[in-house]
């Protein structure tokens, strides 16, 4: 019995043996698979949970005008950075959080300076985006600079950051071409990064249509934490900076006509009508983009945008305005397109009289006059006759080919449509009929039409081009003549006419636009006086537009001032100085300026 206890122990001990050997075998096995087979599965994972990316942006790309003057550069922008790893506390973030703050508050005493951030930013920081550096002051001046230099050494955990900030060198020339930048994200295509770094991104204007080509591309960094998520070690990828970009702008003329419309609420812009570019172009008043980059304080913005003289709005793309008289010269190629001589004669005896309506001219009377000399003399009568007699469709039309009432397609945002109306419009937006009086309102610039500058300088263009319509554009690029061409008008003889009467609106002794003329050079234009506003405060805008020189034309533009006293008046004296700048080398020697002629009846056109 004995022998029996003794065998059934030897087996119990025997299948317990057993066990513990299949275990250890089990635990060897996984053991050997966790550390040996799977080994490096569980080192990629514990890199990836110990790196954190970041996106750094790229430096980005410089604006020049067509002779190389920069007119957007980047430049240094001092900081005052915060590295918490190095003023980290035993125990719960909190202690830490405290500890920063503290020492914040110590540095602004000793430097003088306001706090920027508070002990929420310091919170979030650390809870959020802690391997980074924290920007406790930003944008500096060099004296707090010196002062934080000095001290250093009893500061740990603080340094000098530099980030980059967009800086325009002339300010407010060319704002609203140029338009500005804010602090944003960079973009990025198909990598996933934890944080980023706020890098700059266009706002308005250039920038911001030619974002994609200024932004660059960002680079990256690797930072690599310890279990805290404190910074251990980085390895940087090197960003690549943004396209330069080379503008159509000529920055002396640019700067003349800022100058002379300086003070009002103008704007103006001058193209090459061989190929659409722009060669200036400005709204006023303007405001200085440094200091809407890299933001702008709330308060200021709201001043600028209370501004009741608007100078956020680009008049030039985004103001629409009745043309006036500038208009004429569209009517007239309607006409004689249509067939009607050039020699048709017309009575005006001081107004156009249409039923109950009274449309009244400048003059008291022009008597019988033919085409060309309507023009010269901007005769209402003349343009409401001619127009009533066509009808609204061909001249709307002419006006929608010569690139009126739609967008030019210029590189900049906001453009409007301006409006050529017609009778299915007026049906829909006023619930009425389409009547004779309104096409002769029209005839003369009046009415319900509405133009922006850049589409008159554009339309001016085509004038002097014989009937090219170029798509108006600021970036210079490699390109050949016909590149930016839309259309071609076949107006022949009909242009020449028309042609001929815009010069003599600036040649002839009775030219409503004489006050532009320039001794020694033959050119061509068009004065436009718009009424607005109701019968007890009727305004004027005042306009001109013109081209030279008239045998090869090499320049067209189109000035608007708005509250002016006419365009023969307010408007020409300023085309004036414009031509004398342009053709200073193609003209004669003066002693000195050359003395405005008298005023006469023909300045109220």
């Amino acid at each position: 019995m004995t022998d029996d206890l003794n065998t059934g122990f030897r087996w119990r001990l025997a299948i317990l043996a057993l066990a513990m050997l299949a275990g250890l075998f089990l635990l060897a096995f996984r053991l050997h698979r966790l550390q040996v087979t799977q080994s490096r599965l569980f080192a990629g994972e514990q890199r990836r949970q110990s790196i954190r990316r970041v996106l750094l942006p790229a430096p980005r790309g410089r604006i020049f005008d067509r002779n190389g003057t920069c007119l957007a550069d980047n430049r240094p922008s001092y900081c005052i950075a915060v590295y918490i790893e190095e003023l980290r506390r035993p125990g719960r973030w909190a202690h830490t959080i405290d500890a920063v703050d503290r020492e914040v508050d110590r540095l602004a005493a000793r430097i003088g300076l306001p706090r920027q951030i508070t002990r929420d930013d310091i919170e979030q920081h650390v809870r959020k985006r802690l391997p980074l550096p924290l920007l406790a002051w930003q944008g500096i001046d060099m004296r707090a600079l010196a002062r934080f230099s000095e001290t250093l050494g009893q500061t740990p955990g603080f340094d000098i950051h530099v980030q980059a900030e967009r800086f325009y060198p002339w300010g407010t020339l060319a704002a609203h071409v140029l338009g500005y930048v804010g602090r944003d994200r960079p973009v990025m295509t198909n990598e996933v990064f934890h944080y980023d770094i706020m890098g700059m991104r266009g706002r308005a204007g250039l920038e911001q249509t030619l974002d994609a080509r200024l932004a660059g591309t960002p680079g990256g960094q690797l930072i690599t934490v310890t279990v805290t998520g404190y910074k251990h070690s980085t390895t940087n990828r090197a960003a690549i900076a943004g396209e330069d970009v080379v503008l159509t702008l000529d920055m002396p003329l640019q700067q003349l006509l800022e100058r002379l419309l300086a003070g009002r609420r103008a704007a103006g812009v001058v193209l090459d009508p061989r190929n659409g570019e722009v060669l200036a172009m400005t709204s006023q008043p303007a405001f200085d983009p440094n200091g809407m980059s890299p933001s702008i304080p709330r308060a200021a913005w709201n001043r600028l945008r209370g501004d009741r003289d608007l100078p956020l709005l680009n008049r030039a793309v985004s103001g629409t305005y009745p043309p006036g008289s500038i208009f004429k010269p569209v009517v007239a190629l309607a006409g004689l397109v249509q067939g009607m001589p050039p020699e048709t004669r017309y009575e005006c005896t001081g107004a156009f009289e249409l039923g109950r309506m009274r449309l009244r001219c400048w003059s008291h009377g022009h008597g019988e006059i033919a085409m060309r000399e309507a023009l010269e003399q901007s005769c209402n009568p003349y343009f409401c006759h001619l127009g009533v007699t066509l009808g609204l469709e061909p001249i709307r039309q002419m006006a929608l080919q010569l690139g009126l009432g739609g967008r030019t397609g210029i590189e900049i945002g906001g453009e409007r449509e301006g409006l050529v109306p017609s009778d299915a419009w007026k049906r829909r937006v006023q619930g009425d009929a389409w009547r004779s009086g309104d096409t002769a309102n029209v005839s003369i610039g009046q009415g319900q039409l509405l133009v922006t500058p850049l589409q008159m300088a554009v339309y001016t263009a085509a004038l002097a081009n014989g009937g090219r319509v170029y798509r108006p554009r600021l970036v210079r690029e490699p390109a050949r003549p016909e590149d930016g061409f839309v259309r071609e008008l076949a107006l022949g003889r009909a242009l020449e006419t028309v042609r001929g009467g815009m010069l003599d609106v600036i040649q002839a002794p009775r030219g409503t636009g004489k006050r532009a003329a320039v001794p020694g050079l033959r050119f061509a234009g068009k004065t436009g006086t718009a009424e607005y506003g109701t019968p007890a405060n009727r305004r004027k805008h005042t306009w001109m537009i013109a081209f030279a020189p008239f045998d090869d034309p090499r320049v067209a533009l189109a000035i608007l001032v708005e509250d002016g006293e006419s365009g023969g008046l307010t408007v020409a004296p300023i085309v004036n100085q414009i031509m004398r700048h342009l053709f200073a080398s193609d003209l004669p020697d003066a002693d000195g300026p050359v003395a405005p002629p008298p005023p006469g009846p023909e300045d109220a056109a």
